[in-house]
C-alpha cells in the first residue's frame, strides 16, 4: 500500500475537528501540521488531536513533506489562503463555497493553471451514501428518467441569531438558508441531475429577532434535460434534510437524521432511503440498507487522490463555480421577484468581470 499523503490544515475550529477525525479512519491521507492566527486554537487543537501545530503560515507551507493544504477558514480568506498555498507548489482543499464571491471563487478557479496545482471544494453531502445510492439508480435506469426532485434542508438557525453573529448579516450570509444550507442541495441535485439551464426563487424573513438576512427560501431548478428540481430552505423549524427524485418508473426518497451530521458514520443508523417502484407500488416500498459511510473520509481520500496524481476530481473547482453560480442566480432572481436567471448569464457575467478586472489591473 502507499504511504499516507501528507497534508496541512489551515483554520482550527469546529469543521478542522470534524475533517481531522474523517482523517483518521483514512489510510489515504494524514494531517501531519495545522496552523491558526490564534495560539488559543493551535494548543487546543495539538492537545486534543496530537498534531504539531506551526506558528504561521509560511512554516506550515515551507514543510516539504506536505502535498496539500485544507482550509476551513472564514469564506473571505479562501482566495488569499488559497493563494498563498498555490504559490508554495501544494494542492487546495477548501471548505465550501468555493468563496465570498463567485468572482473570487473564479479566481481561485484559476489557481490551477498559473500554479500548475489542483483545488477542489468540500460539497461532502454529495457523498452521503443516500445520495450514492440515488446516483446509482438513476444511472442504471432503475427509477427510468429522471422526471422531477424535491429537496429541503431547514433548521432552527434565524431563531438565535443575534447582531454579534456574522450569519445576521446579509453581506456575510446572503440569502441565509439559502446560502448557508441549500447550497448543499443545489451541488446534490446538480449531480443527481445533470447540467442547470434556469433558476427561479422567492425568499421572505419570519424570525422575529430582527436579523437583515431572510430566512426562507424556495428555489426552482430547471435542467437541459427538462427535469425539474425544488429545493427548500427555512432557518425556522426543527433540522430536517431530504431528497426525493422521481422517475418514470419509480422513486426514492432519502431522509437524513439532521443530528447526525458531524458524525457521519452514525448517519445509516437512524435515517431513511426507500425505492418505490411502479404505479402500484406504495404499499410496496422497499427500505434500503444504506450501510455505515462516512462522508468526509470519503472527501479526503479523494483529496489524496488529487494530490498524488495532480488530476482533477469529482470535487473539483469547476464543481463549486456551478454550486456557487446556482446561489447567486437563485439570489438574483429574488432580487427580480422570482424571475427566472440563466446559470449560464450569472457565471459568464462573472467571468466577464473577472477579467475586465484582471486587464484593468495589468
Amino acid at each position: 500500500m502507499a504511504d499516507k499523503v501528507k497534508v496541512g490544515i489551515v483554520g482550527l475550529g469546529r469543521w478542522a475537528r470534524v475533517l481531522t477525525r474523517g482523517s483518521r479512519q483514512s489510510d489515504q491521507i494524514e494531517i501531519v501540521k495545522g496552523y491558526s492566527r490564534s495560539a488559543e486554537k493551535r494548543s487546543a487543537f495539538q492537545s486534543e488531536y496530537g498534531v504539531p501545530s506551526v506558528e504561521s503560515l509560511d512554516e506550515l507551507l515551507a514543510d516539504p513533506e506536505i502535498q496539500g493544504v485544507i482550509l476551513t477558514v472564514p469564506n473571505e480568506q479562501h482566495l488569499p489562503v488559497a493563494e498563498a498555498v498555490a504559490k508554495a507548489g501544494k494542492h487546495i482543499y477548501t471548505e465550501k463555497p468555493i468563496a465570498n464571491t463567485l468572482e473570487n471563487g473564479i479566481r481561485l478557479e484559476a489557481l490551477q493553471d498559473k500554479f500548475g496545482v489542483r483545488a477542489m471544494v468540500g460539497h461532502s453531502a454529495r457523498l452521503l451514501r443516500g445520495a450514492r445510492m440515488m446516483k446509482d439508480a438513476i444511472d442504471s435506469g432503475e427509477l427510468g428518467t429522471l422526471s422531477f426532485m424535491e429537496s429541503n434542508f431547514s433548521n432552527e438557525r434565524a431563531l438565535e441569531l443575534t447582531p454579534d453573529t456574522w450569519r445576521w448579516y446579509r453581506d456575510k450570509a446572503p440569502g441565509g438558508p439559502l446560502s448557508q444550507l441549500a447550497t448543499h442541495l443545489f451541488d446534490s441535485l446538480y449531480m443527481l441531475g445533470g447540467e442547470v439551464e434556469e433558476v427561479t426563487s422567492v425568499a421572505s424573513k419570519l424570525s422575529p429577532v430582527g436579523a437583515e438576512v431572510d430566512d426562507q427560501s424556495m428555489t426552482i431548478l430547471r435542467f437541459k434535460s427538462g427535469a425539474l428540481g425544488y429545493v427548500g430552505s427555512c432557518w425556522t423549524a426543527p433540522g430536517i434534510y431530504f431528497i426525493r427524485v422521481y422517475g418514470q418508473k419509480g422513486l426514492m426518497h432519502f431522509e437524513l437524521d439532521f443530528g447526525s451530521w458531524d458524525d457521519p458514520d452514525k448517519v445509516h443508523e437512524t435515517s431513511t432511503l426507500y425505492i418505490q417502484r411502479g404505479k402500484d407500488g406504495y404499499g410496496k416500498r422497499e427500505d434500503l440498507d444504506m450501510g455505515q459511510s462516512n462522508m468526509f473520509t470519503d472527501e479526503l481520500d479523494m483529496f489524496a487522490e488529487m494530490c498524488r496524481s495532480g488530476e482533477a476530481v469529482e470535487l473539483e473547482a469547476a464543481n463549486g463555480i456551478v454550486a456557487l453560480g446556482i446561489v447567486n442566480a437563485a439570489l438574483a432572481s429574488i432580487d427580480r421577484n422570482g424571475q427566472a436567471v440563466t446559470l449560464t448569464e450569472v457565471v459568464d457575467g462573472a467571468r466577464q468581470r473577472v477579467a475586465a478586472e484582471d486587464q484593468s489591473a495589468a
